[in-house]
C-alpha cells in the first residue's frame, strides 16, 4: 500500500510512540510485507529468525522489536509489538469503511459490462469493458477488473486475507488493505473465493481460467493462461508462472513457486517449489512417472511378502 503523501521516519515514529535510529528525514512512501517490499516501504519483523531477511530487504524502514545495527541508508523503528504497530499504521491510513449501498464510493464500470441481480460492490472498485458478473457476486474494496472478465454466481473477490498472529488470548487478525487485480479475459466459476493482499496485490493473469469452488489465498500471483480445476486450494504468497495447470483438488502450501508450464495432477499436495515444464503427482508432489511407478511397486508388496 502506498501512502497518499510520504512521511518521514521521525513522523512515523512519533505516530507510533516508538524510538527510531537512522536518518530522521528518510521518506516512507508505503507499507508492505516482506515478500512485497519496495524501496521506500516500511516492513515489520518480530522474530530473530527473520531479522536478517528484513534488514537486507528492499525496504528502507524496518519496524523491529529489538535494537540492532542499522544498515547503511536505512532506518529502524523499535517497537515492543511490531505486529500491532503495523496494524495501527494500516488501520489509520486505510481504515475500514462500511458498505451502505449496493455499490460503494468511487465505483467505475466500463462499456457493455453486465451486473446480474444481487451483485454487491465495495469502495474504489474498477470494472472494465464487456464483463459479466453473475448473480450474488461480491467484489471487495479496491478490486480492479480488466476487460472481458466473467465471474460466476456467488463468488467472492477481495475478501480479507487469512493472516493471524497467535496471542495468549487467541488469534489477532492482520488488517488487510491490499487489492485483487483480475486482468483481461479472466474467467472465474461459481462459489470461488480470492482473498486480497494484506498490503499488496493478489493478481490473476491474462486469460487464466478458474473453475467452481476454488480458493486463492492473499498475495498470490497467478500468471497468464493458467487453468485451475474445481476444489483447488492455493495458500497465500504463492506464485504460479504462466501456463500452469492445477487439476481437481490440488493443494498448494504458502510461499511456493510453480514454474511455467507445470501440470499438477488431481489430488496432489505441493509443499515446495517445483520447476516448470514437468508433470507432477502425489503428496508430496513429485515427478508423475516416478510417483506412479512407486504406487505400482507398493501394490505388489503383499504378493512379494506372501512368497518370502
Amino acid at each position: 500500500m502506498k501512502f497518499k503523501k510520504p512521511l518521514t521516519v521521525k513522523e512515523m515514529a512519533n505516530f507510533l510512540g516508538c524510538p527510531f535510529h537512522g536518518d530522521a528525514n528518510l521518506k516512507i512512501t508505503g507499507i508492505n510485507e516482506i515478500h512485497k517490499v519496495e524501496s521506500g516501504d516500511i516492513v515489520f519483523v518480530d522474530h530473530p529468525k527473520y531479522y536478517n531477511k528484513a534488514l537486507k530487504s528492499a525496504a528502507d524502514i524496518i519496524l523491529i522489536d529489538q535494537q540492532v545495527d542499522v544498515p547503511k541508508g536505512k532506518a529502524i523503528i523499535v517497537s515492543a509489538h511490531p505486529f500491532d504497530d503495523f496494524n495501527k499504521i494500516t488501520k489509520h491510513y486505510s481504515p475500514f469503511k462500511s458498505w451502505e449501498n449496493q455499490h460503494g464510493d468511487n465505483f467505475e464500470i466500463g462499456e457493455d459490462s453486465i451486473l446480474h441481480p444481487n451483485v454487491v460492490i465495495g469502495h474504489n472498485v474498477k470494472i472494465g469493458n464487456r464483463c459479466v458478473l453473475h448473480a450474488g457476486v461480491v467484489i471487495g474494496d479496491g478490486t480492479e477488473i480488466g476487460d472481458d472478465v466473467v465471474i460466476g454466481a456467488n463468488s467472492v473477490i477481495g475478501h480479507d486475507a487469512f493472516y493471524y498472529k497467535k496471542k495468549a488470548d487467541g488469534y489477532d487478525r492482520m488488517h488487510s488493505c491490499g487489492r485483487v487485480v483480475l486482468k483481461d479475459k479472466v474467467e472465474i466459476g461459481a462459489l470461488s473465493t480470492i482473498d486480497r493482499g494484506v498490503t499488496g496485490d493478489t493478481v490473476i493473469g491474462v486469460g487464466t481460467k478458474i473453475d467452481n469452488q476454488v480458493h486463492i489465498g492473499h498475495d498470490t500471483v497467478i500468471g497468464d493462461h493458467c487453468l485451475l480445476a474445481a476444489n483447488v486450494g492455493v495458500a497465500g504468497c504463492v506464485v504460479l508462472e504462466d501456463h500452469v495447470i492445477l487439476w481437481g483438488q490440488v493443494g498448494i502450501a504458502s510461499d511456493v513457486v510453480i514454474g511455467s508450464g507445470a501440470v499438477i495432477q488431481a489430488q496432489s499436495g505441493v509443499g515446495r517449489s517445483l520447476v516448470g515444464g514437468k508433470t507432477y503427482f502425489g503428496s508430496p508432489a513429485s515427478d508423475a512417472r516416478t510417483a506412479l511407478k512407486e504406487l505400482a511397486a507398493l501394490r505388489r508388496l503383499p504378493s512379494i511378502i506372501e512368497n518370502i
